[in-house]
């Protein structure tokens, strides 16, 4: 593994809820080829918030299906298999967790966290640690499933049958905002990746499964 990019701090926090995606990495990451259109479309979605010519990381960067395509050179994630695989699309994958992240303060301009906070244990940290690592007015993105949606009450129905959602928590776009605001981040933005056979990008939220939340830390 290539040496962190930027000073890190030893994490204190054990790493959880990674068996399943370290068994199952392979299904896991074959649901980017089966499901190309809405791919793009979050790719798309995620693409339009990134400031030009910024520092970037991916905190639970997976596999890499999204650093690797955005350009994203660093990531954290807590599975040791994700972790390889990512590193084998030529993403420098640092272990840790969102809870509390490897990198020393103000080390970023812009964070992406993809379908990440279902997962987490405290949410409420985890956006603590975004802050800290980021500039002051860097940014944050946020993919997530919208609790409210059509899709998150599918998931919510079905999560005990998946091997991935069956212990994940699903938020609503108010509950992540709220969450946002207390951590210190304002000035929101909203992007809905499309979820038919046809690329699109809608601004707002509401009427996909999928949100792409754009907060910036407030200083």
């Amino acid at each position: 593994m290539m040496r962190p990019l930027l000073p890190v701090r030893q994490s204190k926090i054990a790493m959880t809820k990674t068996t399943s995606f370290d068994k199952h990495v392979t299904e896991y990451d074959a649901w980017f080829e089966s499901h190309r259109d809405l791919y793009s479309a979050e790719l798309e979605a995620v693409r339009s918030f990134i400031p030009a010519g910024s520092s970037v990381m991916e905190i639970g960067v997976g596999t890499g299906r999204f650093a690797a395509p955005l350009g994203i050179p660093i990531g954290v994630e807590p599975s040791p298999r994700m972790a390889e695989v990512a590193r084998q699309r030529g993403v420098e994958v640092v272990e840790g967790k969102a809870e509390d992240l490897p990198f020393a303060d103000g080390s970023f301009d812009f964070a992406l966290m993809v379908t990440v906070v279902c997962f987490l244990v405290d949410v409420t940290q985890a956006f603590r640690e975004a802050n800290r690592v980021l500039k002051p007015r860097g940014t944050l993105v946020i993919l997530a499933i919208d609790r409210e949606s059509d899709l998150g009450k599918q998931y919510i129905r079905r999560k005990e049958q998946s091997r991935f959602y069956r212990d994940a928590t699903f938020y609503s776009v108010g509950e992540l905002e709220a969450l946002l605001t207390k951590t210190g981040f304002s000035d929101f933005a909203y992007r809905q990746p499309g979820e038919t056979t046809e690329l699109s990008v809608r601004e707002g939220y509401g009427s996909g499964g999928f949100v792409v939340i754009r907060a910036h830390k407030t200083e």
